[in-house]
């Protein structure tokens, strides 16, 4: 009876372990911290239109795994996105999330009242198509925001 349980209990791990290695696989917060900071860097010493273009390129350095950069101006308006470049552009400070967090909203009005900051929502994961809980890390540059998350 004990070898038995022995082995389901392998298999069972076994059959776990693309999991485990999978959550493993996501960026931790301390990578979110700094790439936005590495992101700011980038921007201060290349210029927007170079930085913002960085940002956006999903072969880019600022594309790891789950981890991307998003660029918000404080109205709004996509600057950058390295997860979906067709957001560029398009004024989101309405958009919500599934649980009816106007997230954009409240990141501009973190951004102007904090400068550098934490924030939690819900988002889909690039990784997993999946809408998941996502914390993002946020810095205030100029008139923009730089921020770059992890899912949880």
């Amino acid at each position: 009876m004990r070898a038995h349980l022995t082995a389901l209990l392998a298999v069972s791990s076994l059959a776990l372990a693309p999991l485990a290695i999978a959550k493993e696989g996501n960026a931790t917060a301390a990578e979110a911290t700094a790439m936005v900071k590495k992101g700011v860097a980038f921007i201060k010493a290349n210029g927007k239109d170079k930085g913002f273009a960085e940002i956006t390129n999903k072969a880019g350095q600022f594309n790891d795994r789950d981890l991307y950069l998003v660029v918000y101006g404080l109205d709004g308006v996509v600057h950058a996105h390295g997860a979906n470049e067709k957001m560029v552009g398009k004024n989101l400070i309405e958009l919500k999330d599934v649980d009816g967090k106007a997230f954009v909203k409240e990141r501009v009005e973190l951004a102007q009242s904090k400068g550098t900051f934490w924030q939690d929502y819900k988002f889909t994961n690039p990784v997993t198509k999946k809408i998941e809980p996502k914390s993002m890390y946020c810095e205030k540059l100029n008139d923009a925001v730089v921020c770059g998350g992890i899912y949880k």
